[in-house]
């Protein structure tokens, strides 16, 4: 019996669906649905100032390489200032992180997820935008809290407070 040979996925410089997350162009070069869930190819366009609170998702994990610009990466072991060129794990197994756009030009980031699913959240959370073009992230009223944690919940992720390596490095 022959094993059924899977297509080659291809993918043009200017192609793909960009969602605007959180104040940042989320564009997905390859979903889940195309590598029956395997992993999962996501490029960040993260602006000054940009880049998700610290979060976990124990049954992911997520790598980065930094394509352009910088990015200030926390997690529980520390803090690492990413640069271009940079790579970085995030482990199978729920280790809080975050990253941030500290300095005043935009970063962008490859990012890949296996197994995927983080990319189905951001196709439900996310606003289709065109490239180039970005939104303000939106109003955290009570409303999109809810909205959020309830998101976070259909897809495994863990939320934790804004302040939460600071506050935790505050204990040491």
């Amino acid at each position: 019996m022959q094993e059924d040979k899977k297509s080659v996925i291809t993918l043009g410089a200017h192609e793909g669906q960009i969602l605007s997350v959180a104040g940042g162009n989320y564009r997905i070069l390859v979903s889940g649905k195309q590598t029956g869930g395997e992993f999962a190819t996501i490029e960040m366009s993260v602006p000054p100032g940009g880049g998700p609170g610290p979060h976990a998702h124990p049954d992911f994990q997520e790598s980065f390489y930094v394509l352009e610009g910088e990015v200030e990466v926390w997690s529980e072991e520390g803090r690492y200032t990413a640069t271009q060129g940079a790579y970085i794990v995030i482990p199978k197994g729920g280790m809080v992180h975050s990253f941030k756009n500290m300095s005043d030009k935009l970063a962008k980031l490859l990012c890949v997820v296996v197994p995927s699913g983080l990319d189905e959240m951001f196709m439900e959370f996310g606003t289709p935008v065109a490239e180039g073009v970005f939104l303000p992230p939106p109003v955290m009223d009570d409303a999109m809290k809810q909205k959020v944690l309830a998101l976070f919940e259909k897809y495994g992720q863990q939320l934790y407070p804004p302040d939460y390596f600071t506050r935790s490095a505050a204990k040491d």
